[in-house]
């Protein structure tokens, strides 16, 4: 069992990004995408559900419009975690296809996730000044009957530019979540916040 939204709590993370990959194309919902494939790991430090990892990717972002509102949102078909509850949060909550997994190491430096046929390592390279950041992250998850669970988790913190390698595999995986060294950030320390989700 899980909390209802909203979930707020402390994280840290990296994220990376590259241009989409022809099978990451057509993982993407039907209507306009941005080809941009978006990934991260987080440490969640607390939550309602208490303290997990997790690695998340977006093949490619939904693009703004009247549906989902002025920001891109990500749609996410690959979320890890190692938590039960978290799992169970993420797929009655927010639609997110949450499964379990195994991680180790640090996810700002070198970390792996590892599932049932698959693995994603990272090794971090952080570079630049820390600034503040404050802003949000939107998913939109598909619906059975073809409607959309749009959500927002809004974030408080501080950053880095990062240079993230990136080794994944899988039968799959490899295919669209490219393996290389990919622009980055990493959130040094924050307080986030995901809302409750909107059905459309």
């Amino acid at each position: 069992m899980s909390d209802p939204p909203p979930w707020p709590a402390s994280v840290r993370a990296t994220l990376w990004w590259h241009r989409s990959t022809p099978a990451a194309r057509e993982l993407g919902p039907d209507d306009r995408t941005i080809p941009v494939t978006v990934a991260m790991m987080v440490d969640y430090l607390d939550s309602p559900v208490g303290p997990y990892r997790e690695i998340l990717a977006s093949p490619v972002l939904h693009a703004p419009g009247k549906r989902i509102g002025p920001m891109p949102r990500m749609a996410v078909p690959f979320v890890a975690v190692d938590s039960e509850p978290s799992v169970h949060g993420g797929r009655v909550h927010w639609q997110l296809p949450k499964v379990l997994a195994e991680f180790d190491g640090d996810v700002q430096q070198k970390f792996t996730a590892t599932g049932d046929g698959w693995r994603v390592r990272s090794d971090t390279r952080m570079l630049g000044p820390r600034l503040p950041i404050a802003g949000a992250l939107g998913f939109a998850q598909p619906e059975s009957g073809g409607g959309l669970a749009i959500a927002s988790a809004r974030l408080t913190g501080s950053f880095r530019y990062a240079r993230v390698s990136v080794e994944a595999e899988g039968p799959t995986l490899p295919n669209w979540l490219a393996s290389g060294t990919h622009h980055g950030a990493v959130i040094l320390g924050g307080k986030m916040t995901t809302g409750a989700a909107k059905h459309r």
